[in-house]
């Protein structure tokens, strides 16, 4: 009996280490904004070696002959840097996966056109790589004319010239993003979509299908959903995971573990790429847990009983905001909340390695309250933004309607270029006469549902170039100025009193370099990088002290009547729950001091590139946070009508 559990147990390490070996597990550079440089893409080469990954695809949605400019071939200076990437790549047992988007502007039934694919892949080919992507994601599922004429769906179309492309380059690793790439966008579902049946059937075997899940940012991904994907491709599905994406709403800002997905999805997957925040360096939360969740020992059978079994796990397991991790867990089972602090221990010596910072500092994009695409942050009724606003904020409801009944002009982004330079982007200003993608359509609303991360169409001509300049760390002050008017950003002014609130805001962004209290200790802890990765979670959960905060300030708020009539009465000896209250406003305003002393310990950080990335963020929450507090402090006056808890609607948090 011994030796039979002793050959289960063997057997099922070696199918452990099989799956692993030919799991699919890295990152993908895929948003739309501001790509990475190559010295970041090298660093995250070696970091994903440290951590058991093995794949990265290049597909940054601006940069410019990725997709807007995808005809074109490198120059020389360019090939150079993609050459040293792949290298680089490969040297720690990577494996670079070149994307290409033509879907804006391409016709699929001229040779000429597929000729032109075939060459520039053909150049990336010569360069070392020796895995690809075509990617059809966020572009107009309608044929041209022409195309209509030749072939008998949008599917075919894709799939003819992809299969093509596919033995022109001798069948090498390769991926393909289909148009409809999650449930919310098939038509009219996943197992009914003539469109997906076609892919999975017409496309070769040996190529590898993405998918998001359930939606665009999908907050659970569970056994049937993947069993039925697998189904209709024919294949398992690679999951392109957009949790911690945050290019639709650059208010924000996710340093929250990986989550939502059972590790029982492990041997049902062909592997899983994140395309995380657009700012490098807080990348490094999302990174580290999605390869412990790779790591994890789970391997089920993944019968009927087991599939229901490990999506009950899911859900119990998921829900980690409330509770810190259960104690007496195998070092080899996954949990988000334990492999969260994990990360946190290992991201902390990043701060600490002397990196200086390129380019300008960037502001987050703060999303207009007119829309201009064919689409609604769904998120932004599930948890707040770091952004204090101050006018009206727009219904929801009403803006959803909007943008179905409307028809839009987008705005145009910069053209970007990432290979030029080691640690500096190149951007273009675009004018405003744009015509390569001219034939995208304008109104997708019709044709996919209200969601996150629709297509942000690419410019379309190449003006002249606009190099970032070096950020000196010389004790003086940089300053950028805004481009816009009514661009604001606040100025850190370290000699701010605890009780005032840092509402001045100005047209540049000043980041001190020794602004410091004296008694403020330097060094950053992990505590701190805890309560960061708290006020900045996941899209649709608070971290255990963000949501803590809010249901504090909600339940000082809505019983800030009790020191009303306490002062009203001119009681000497405050009721118990006259105390309780004035307890709880203390601990409140010892959080709002935390989270100040964690503000200041990151402005004394080495890393400067990380804390540029990180800045814009942290201060506009330590507004936000100090602004609460000083609105506590005078509600413990008690000089304020007794019908202000009236005014609170709602609890406002994610509960």
């Amino acid at each position: 009996m011994a030796d039979s559990n002793s050959n289960v147990v063997v057997d099922n390490m070696n199918n452990l280490n099989n799956l692993r070996k030919n799991f699919v597990c890295g990152v993908v550079e895929g948003f739309y904004g501001r790509p990475w440089t190559p010295e970041q893409r090298k660093d995250l080469f070696a970091k994903q070696q440290k951590w058991g990954m093995n794949c990265y695809l290049y597909a940054p949605k601006d940069d410019y002959k990725h997709r807007a400019y995808w005809r074109e071939l490198y120059t020389v200076e360019e090939a150079e840097h993609l050459t040293a990437l792949i290298t680089e790549a490969r040297q720690h047992n990577i494996t670079f996966y070149y994307a290409i988007s033509p879907g804006l502007d391409i016709t699929y039934s001229s040779q000429k056109e597929v000729s032109a694919l075939k060459r520039k892949l053909e150049q990336v080919q010569q360069l070392g790589c020796n895995a690809f992507a075509i990617l059809f994601d966020d572009i107009d599922p309608e044929m041209s004319g022409a195309d209509k004429e030749v072939f008998q769906s949008f599917a075919h179309a894709q799939v003819s010239v992809t299969n093509e492309v596919f033995t022109h380059l001798n069948q090498p690793k390769f991926m393909f993003c289909p148009t409809q790439y999650c449930s919310t966008r098939a038509v009219p579902s996943v197992q009914t979509s003539e469109y997906l049946n076609t892919i999975g059937q017409k496309l070769a075997p040996e190529i590898d299908i993405m998918w998001t899940g359930p939606k665009v940012i999908s907050k659970v991904l569970t056994v049937e959903h993947i069993r039925e994907v697998t189904e209709v491709m024919r294949r398992p599905p690679v999951i392109w995971d957009n949790l911690h994406a945050n290019d639709y709403d650059q208010a924000r800002l996710f340093l929250g573990p990986y989550c939502g997905r059972s590790p029982d999805l492990i041997p049902l997957l062909r592997g899983v790429v994140t395309n995380p925040n657009c700012e490098y360096g807080p990348n490094f939360i999302a990174i580290n847990t999605l390869s412990q969740w790779s790591k994890s020992s789970t391997l089920t059978s993944c019968d009927n009983n087991d599939a229901v079994s490990a999506d009950i796990r899911l859900e119990t397991e998921g829900d980690d905001s409330s509770d810190d991790c259960p104690t007496g867990l195998s070092p080899a089972t996954y949990h988000p909340r334990r492999a969260l602090r994990m990360a946190l221990m290992e991201w902390l010596v990043e701060f600490n390695r002397p990196i200086s910072a390129f380019g300008t500092i960037q502001q987050p994009q703060i999303p207009t309250p007119v829309p201009i695409l064919p689409s609604v942050n769904t998120c932004m009724s599930l948890t707040s933004t770091t952004t204090a606003t101050t006018g009206p904020q727009p219904n929801i409801n009403l803006l959803a309607e909007a943008v179905q009944d409307a028809s839009f002009n987008p705005a145009m982004n910069p053209v970007m270029n990432s290979l030029v330079s080691e640690n500096k982007i190149v951007v273009d200003t675009v004018p405003e006469e744009a015509d390569t993608a001219s034939t995208v359509s304008q109104d997708t609303s019709t044709t996919s549902g209200v969601e996150p991360m629709d297509c942000n169409p690419s410019p379309a001509t190449s003006p002249p170039h606009n190099e970032d300049i070096m950020l000196v760390e010389n004790g003086e002050t940089p300053k950028v100025e805004s481009d816009t008017e009514d661009s604001t950003t606040p100025v850190v002014d370290p000699e701010t009193p605890e009780d005032e609130t840092p509402t001045t805001l100005k047209k540049s962004l000043t980041l001190p370099l020794d602004t410091m209290l004296d008694n403020v200790e330097d060094e950053l802890t992990v505590d701190d990088l805890q309560l960061l990765a708290d006020l900045f979670y996941l899209p649709f959960e608070h971290g255990k002290q963000g949501l803590n905060i809010l249901n504090e300030f909600n339940w000082l708020k809505m019983n800030s009547h009790l020191v009303i009539d306490h002062k009203k009465n001119d009681e000497e000896t405050p009721k118990p729950e006259v105390q309780e209250w004035f307890d709880r406003a203390a601990k409140f305003d010892e959080t709002a001091k935390n989270v100040k002393k964690m503000s200041n310990r990151l402005n004394k950080v080495k890393n400067r590139s990380l804390l540029y990335d990180i800045y814009p963020y942290v201060w506009d929450m330590h507004g936000v946070i100090s602004l609460l507090n000083s609105y506590v402090k005078w509600l413990a006056l008690g000089q304020v009508s007794s019908l202000v808890s009236n005014y609170v609607h709602g609890n406002y948090t994610c509960t």
